[in-house]
């Protein structure tokens, strides 16, 4: 019995292999190889040239960011164009933190020393600054008028949009995370 069977099988792979020797001559495959190496060579299209863009500076840097809330007319002072305020001196030595925004600075805690109270502010690029009532913080003229334990309250100086300017009160809160 297992040589019948191994008879059968040897039969049945000798069919299979002179199934597989057939015409080798594939005469439609190199046909059609002909037919496409005899069209036309076509041409490659030129790499585009490059153009480049004008540059754009943004000259709002001064202005209220789109992100702060707006300025409400409070005063009738205010609201007839009259101001109270006087312009901030540009004369003034500019402080360090003065050219950072104010919503990147955070209040991350607070020293005293012989009665004196110090803020520490985090700019936001990982410098932590001392800083005490009178300094100046924010892109707006933000002069320091208390700190507490928990925060520094700042009055700005900003553009009320009719060429005179008015004090807007600022609040920097503890940043307990950083």
């Amino acid at each position: 019995m297992t040589k019948l069977k191994g008879l059968t099988f040897l039969i049945a792979g000798c069919v299979l292999l002179l199934g597989c020797s057939g015409d080798k001559s594939y005469n439609d495959l190199q046909n059609y190889m002909q037919e496409i190496k005899a069209r036309p060579v076509g041409e490659i299209e030129p790499l585009p040239t490059f153009r480049s863009h004008k540059t754009f500076r943004y000259g709002a840097i001064a202005m209220r960011s789109p992100f702060d809330a707006p300025l409400l007319a409070g005063s009738a002072e205010s609201v007839a164009g009259r101001s109270t305020v006087e312009p901030p001196s540009e004369n003034r030595k500019r402080e360090y933190l003065e050219s950072f925004n104010f919503a990147a600075l955070s209040m991350v805690g607070t020293l005293s020393r012989t009665g004196q109270m110090w803020s520490l502010i985090n700019d936001g690029s990982g410098g932590i600054h001392r800083v005490t009532v009178g300094n100046y913080l924010g892109k707006n003229y933000g002069r320091i008028t208390s700190i507490s334990n928990a925060k520094v309250d700042v009055i700005e100086i900003v553009p009320d949009g009719k060429g005179n300017w008015v004090e807007r009160p600022r609040t920097l809160g503890l940043n307990e995370k950083d």
